[in-house]
């Protein structure tokens, strides 16, 4: 539990120490360059590219090591394959909603309606490559898909960054190590020793996002600016506008029956959807994501098993834009689908759309693998139409997957019973009282009991529990009483016998 002290609240950063501002000025940097210097603009996607590279070089190894030892603490395979399927099934639920409201939007909006474009005079050759990828990428469908989550190598996963494949080596040695008793445990001190270090190059590599933000918007601004002028507007808003419905209904509803709000969640991720939004990415704040929602009271197990997971499985942006896109381009040619074939072409990205973490332009990619399956229908050249825009649709496809992303960790860990809610409550009231930089710089674990003693000085967690008199008056001078899960940090001495 969280009591409140009359202590002086603790200084708060100023705002140009907070890592969102510098990301901010980075983009509002990148958005004026790129339009007042279109050509010198297209030039800086190496600058997000570096950034995406150095966090990427930590990411397979520091899953690894976490869901090992996350596995290997809980000490219950049985409680650990259960935690497994009750996340790939809670993230399958959401993706088969993302799809569904997509479809629905495209098809009210119609925002392809318009364009009578005649598929013989069409001009297909900018979808040459992203087919010849996705050729590759589709193989045999899911005999492929499953073929592609053994690695060729125990390395070649860490080498190739294959989330897919991580996960499972990461699953495999945890059975194993878990099996092996007592006898583990150097190693699972080593492994988590390992992992608190890759959080720390983490933390370093942070303060390049900025850098990184700037070059990606820049890039995006300057090389397809002028695109959103033209007649692919109106597809590009009514997705953004899907997306953020999808949020705040869906999301938002799922939050509600969690007992919280979804736009506190928000606000208590900003950092990394800033970050996210600069660089399209949301692989770039896997490692802050994990802390976040272990200070936000979720256990290290459930941590360490859903976000890693989540990223592989829960892809809700990149599933409203393959269903948006699949109907924006039949609308484009004038094709009207049955309502049959679109329940049809649902199911199949359902299922093609669990494949899309490892593959480099996952929706475009995806969703041109998935319009092969019906090109007597939709025809699959349309891709042409979309790829000049994609990088302008990435982002809301990344900000959406990672917004699902942090909140399934939650909901799972409620589902599990394993929710500290207390925490989850004070943390989402005052944001400001976790800091990411601090934890992964100072602390091996995340230190509970003093995340107490700093939400017990904050003004904004104390006015919070007065307003909703769920904390009653506090005593002049309460102290954090700590949770009997938790180490204590200053135990009192016993009283002798």
């Amino acid at each position: 539990m969280v009591h409140l002290t009359t202590t002086t609240p603790r200084k708060r950063k100023r705002l140009y120490q907070h890592l969102y501002f510098w990301v901010l000025l980075g983009i509002a940097l990148g958005i004026t360059f790129g339009l007042t210097m279109p050509e010198a603009a297209a030039q800086t996607k190496w600058m997000a590219d570096l950034f995406i590279k150095l966090v990427k070089v930590v990411i397979a190894p520091t899953i690894f090591a976490t869901i090992v030892v996350g596995i290997a603490q809980m000490g219950n395979l049985a409680r650990a394959g259960g935690l497994a399927l009750r996340t790939v099934l809670y993230f399958n639920v959401t993706t088969v909603f993302a799809l569904a409201i997509g479809l629905v939007v495209v098809n009210v909006l119609k925002p392809g309606a318009g364009l009578d474009l005649d598929l013989a005079t069409f001009d297909t050759s900018g979808a040459d490559a992203t087919l010849a990828t996705a050729a590759e990428a589709g193989g045999e469908g899911m005999t492929s898909f499953a073929l592609n989550l053994v690695p060729t190598s125990f390395v070649s996963a860490f080498v190739d960054g294959q989330l897919l494949q991580v996960l499972l080596i990461a699953v495999l040695v945890a059975v194993a190590v878990t099996s092996m008793g007592e006898q583990a445990t150097p190693l699972v001190a080593m492994l988590d020793t390992f992992a608190h270090v890759m959080f720390g190059v983490i933390r370093l590599v942070m303060w390049v996002a900025p850098i990184g933000a700037f070059g990606g918007i820049a890039f995006t601004i300057g090389t397809n600016g002028s695109a959103i002028l033209g007649s692919l507007a109106a597809f590009m808003g009514s997705f953004w506008l899907t997306c953020l419905l999808f949020v705040v209904l869906v999301l938002g509803t799922v939050c509600r029956l969690a007992g919280f709000s979804v736009f506190r969640y928000l606000r208590y991720i900003r950092d990394e959807l800033l970050i996210v939004l600069g660089t399209s990415s949301s692989e770039t704040v896997l490692p802050r994501l994990m802390r976040k929602m272990e200070a936000a009271g979720v256990p290290k197990h459930v941590v360490g098993m859903t976000i890693p997971t989540g990223y592989s499985f829960n892809l809700d942006g990149t599933a409203i834009y393959m269903a948006m896109g699949a109907i924006f381009i039949a609308q484009a040619f004038g094709i009207d689908v049955p309502i049959g074939t679109q329940i049809a072409l649902l199911a199949f990205m359902l299922i093609s759309s669990n494949g899309a973490a490892g593959v480099s332009g996952a929706g475009l990619v995806t969703l041109a693998a998935s319009l092969t399956a019906f090109d007597s229908v939709i025809p699959v050249a349309g891709i042409a139409l979309i790829v000049g825009i994609d990088r302008f649709m990435s982002e809301g496809r990344a900000l959406t997957n990672l917004a699902g992303n942090g909140l399934g960790t939650i909901v799972i860990a409620r589902w599990t019973g394993d929710l500290d809610r207390d925490r989850l409550r004070a943390v989402l009231a005052d944001p400001g009282s976790v800091d990411v930089d601090e934890l992964v710089r100072d602390h091996a674990h995340v230190d509970l009991n003093a995340l107490d003693r700093r939400l017990a000085t904050s003004e904004e967690f104390a006015r919070e529990f007065a307003a909703t008199g769920a904390a009653g008056p506090a005593p002049a001078e309460a102290v954090p009483v700590a949770d009997p899960a938790r180490p204590a940090t200053d135990p009192a001495p016993r009283e002798p016998a």
